[in-house]
């Protein structure tokens, strides 16, 4: 598979092409971690949107090797904002890929079970990885058909980060 890294220019591009498409004012955020959160965090802040909330989800490990069940593994919210929150709110929920769209739909459908409007965004959108025929991203910045490396994803981790040597040891 074709990997692509990018840079922090690269994001700004994608959030300054994203930010003309929004045609609507939203009254609340769903991001959903971990991928979302600095997208998320960079819309919020030229939308001015200060309800912001946050999603986790899980799928089954073994979900990737049964093909024939790709639409019938049920996620594991590990967090999700209380109905309460999203109710009657225009809610941009937001990532950073749609690749087989299963994450995005299923976040999708519990800010819909709330009682909230969900309007989905991504910076990247993969139709060849789509698993929802023609269902698609509500907003995106770019089509892919590659890996997307970000540039809050390259070099991190506890085994890259160096730390300085204590004095008298240089």
């Amino acid at each position: 598979m074709r990997r692509e890294l990018l840079t922090w220019d690269d994001v700004d591009k994608l959030i300054d092409h994203l930010i003309p498409q929004f045609d609507t004012e939203f009254e609340a955020m769903v991001v959903i971690t971990r991928g979302g959160l600095i997208p998320g965090g960079l819309l919020a802040e030229a939308l001015d949107i200060t309800h912001i909330l946050t999603a986790s989800v899980d799928f089954p490990a073994e979900w990737e090797a049964a093909r024939q069940v790709k639409l019938s593994a049920w996620p594991k919210f590990l967090q999700f904002p209380e109905d309460h929150l999203l109710t009657g709110r225009k809610t941009l929920i937001v990532d950073d890929v749609w690749g087989s769209g299963r994450t995005m739909t299923a976040v999708r459908a519990r800010v819909l079970a709330a009682g909230g409007q969900p309007y989905t965004c991504v910076l990247h959108f993969n139709p060849y990885r789509n698993l929802f025929g023609s269902l698609r991203p509500d907003y995106y910045a770019a089509i892919t058909d590659a890996y997307i490396v970000y540039p809050w994803e390259i070099d991190r981790g506890p085994d890259r980060v160096l730390l300085p040597e204590p004095p008298g040891q240089g």
